[in-house]
Order: structure tokens, then C-alpha cells, then sequence
């Protein structure tokens, strides 16, 4: 049985964990209000990008273009995006998850580009292939890091090395839900018109081609996907720690007063017993 002084240096340890939980609370809640700014800034960006898409398709058959081809897969790279630190409750583990998951059910090789330590270490010390390692500051991810992966990737899918590009990644709901995704990126899918809206239709034109206009929008419009899975998963990893930090702060809150509990309990039948031996060595004395 544990003795006074013992209960008390755990109340001493477990006031000084709560401490750092809740510092590490206050840290994340401050970074989620700020990244979640940046995805609600970004979606409507991805989202005009996707009608315009879509707009072009509507002006006729649109000419072949290499990021729109699809080949037979014999290997792909995922772009994987964790975060570099721990302390977020299941964020990494359910995006790793989704990951293992995925290589269980393909037949072609693949290949990973990691954004963030966490998902690099797993599949590592798993000798599977990583192509390039980014590592992201503590604020979360940034545009250099999505030029980079766009760089990496849109490289090695155009020189034929790799003939499919997915990211796995946390898309951001709120601070108590983040679901993790895997969705191909390259090839893009072929645009396609909606019929219920023949506004625009064959009034485009295109300058100076149809050929020139896509080389300059497809690649934007891929860098904006990877972009916007970046800003989605430094969202989800800031809602899961602050939701992690906020329950292992009430928790500490709730053994630091069991345990105090505990002492004054032990502290209270020291004292009894102290008050019995004095009684019963004065009722000695007398006899």
C-alpha cells in the first residue's frame, strides 16, 4: 500500500502533467483557429477551379494531355500526410490505417511521399519505398511544402516512372472529427459539363489554344489538391490534439483529486492512530 508521502509526489507529478497538457491545449486551440481559417479560405478556391473544369468541358472535346491519361498501374505513390509530432490521439493511426489498408487491396508497387515524421517512421522501419521525406514546421504545413510534393510527384508521373498519384490525408470537419481519405489525384479525370447549367457552353473560346490553356491549368490545379490536403490534415492534427490535451487534462484534474482524497485519508488515520497509541500509553501509565 502506498504510503503518504508516496501518494503525495504522485499528486506533485500528475499536477505537473496537467500543466503541460494544458499549455499544449491552449497551443493547439490557437493554431486550429488560424488553420482552420486557411481550409475554409482554400475550399472555395479548389472549388471554383473544379466548376471551371468543368466549364471547359462544355465548350467541346478537349485535346489529350498527359495528366489526364490513364495507363494500366504497375506502380503509384501515395502522398502520405501525418504530422511530426505526437500527442494527437488517434490523428496518425487512423491515417496509417487507411494507408496499410490500401497496400492490402492494390496489386501494383508502391511508393511513398511522406508529409510529416510520424507516417515516415511507420513505413520506414516497414522497408517500404520512400521517395521523399518533408518535414513541416510546428505551425503546421506550408506552401513551399505543397510545391515540393507537387514538384516530386508531377515528375515522376510525367517521365512514366510512376502511373498513379493518391494522397491519404485527414479531411477537417470539426475539433471532434477529422475522417481520414485516399483519393487518386493523377490522372485527373476528364472533366465533365453539367447539363443543368448551359450558360457558358460553346462561348469559350480558348487563347491562345485549348492545348496551351491546359498545360497552364492542370498543374495548378493538381498543386491546389495537394495544397488543399495539406491544409486539411494541419487542421485535423491541431482539432485532435486540442480534443487529446483537453481530455488528458480533465483526467489529470480527476486523479489529482482521487489522490488527494486518498492522502487526507491516509494523513486522517495517521493521526488516529497516533491519538490511539498516546491513549493507550497514558491508560498504561495509570495502571
Amino acid at each position: 500500500m502506498a504510503t503518504l508521502k508516496q501518494i503525495r509526489q504522485r499528486i506533485k507529478t500528475a499536477k505537473n502533467i496537467q500543466q503541460i497538457t494544458k499549455a499544449m491545449k491552449l497551443v493547439a486551440a490557437a493554431r486550429l483557429k488560424k488553420a482552420t481559417d486557411r481550409v475554409l479560405e482554400a475550399r472555395p478556391y479548389a472549388e471554383k477551379l473544379k466548376e471551371l473544369m468543368g466549364s471547359l468541358a462544355k465548350a467541346g472535346e478537349l485535346p489529350p494531355h498527359p495528366l489526364m491519361q490513364k495507363r494500366d498501374v504497375k506502380k503509384a505513390i501515395v502522398i502520405l500526410v501525418t504530422s511530426e509530432r505526437g500527442l494527437a490521439g488517434g490523428y496518425n493511426t487512423t491515417i496509417i490505417r487507411k494507408a496499410s489498408d490500401f497496400l492490402k487491396e492494390v496489386e501494383f508497387d508502391v511508393e511513398f511521399v511522406t508529409v510529416g515524421k510520424k507516417g515516415f517512421q511507420f513505413f520506414s522501419k516497414r522497408n517500404r519505398t520512400i521517395r521523399r521525406s518533408v518535414t513541416m514546421p510546428s505551425a503546421g504545413a506550408t506552401l513551399e511544402n505543397a510545391v515540393e510534393v507537387t514538384k516530386v510527384t508531377l515528375q515522376a508521373f510525367e517521365s512514366g516512372e510512376v502511373d498513379a498519384i493518391f494522397v491519404c490525408y485527414s479531411k477537417f470537419y470539426s475539433a471532434i472529427r477529422q475522417v481520414p481519405q485516399l483519393v487518386q489525384l493523377l490522372p485527373i479525370e476528364a472533366p465533365v459539363a453539367d447539363e443543368k447549367d448551359s450558360s457558358m457552353g460553346s462561348e469559350i473560346a480558348f487563347e491562345p489554344n485549348a492545348e496551351g490553356v491546359l498545360n497552364a491549368l492542370l498543374p495548378r490545379y493538381f498543386q491546389t489538391l495537394v495544397w488543399q490536403s495539406l491544409l486539411e490534415g494541419t487542421a485535423s492534427e491541431f482539432g485532435a490534439r486540442m480534443t487529446a490535451m483537453t481530455s488528458a487534462t480533465d483526467n489529470a484534474g480527476k486523479m489529482i483529486q482521487s489522490l488527494t482524497l486518498k492522502a487526507n485519508r491516509e494523513r486522517q488515520a495517521g493521526i488516529t492512530t497516533e491519538i490511539l497509541e498516546v491513549v493507550g500509553g497514558a491508560e498504561a501509565l495509570k495502571g
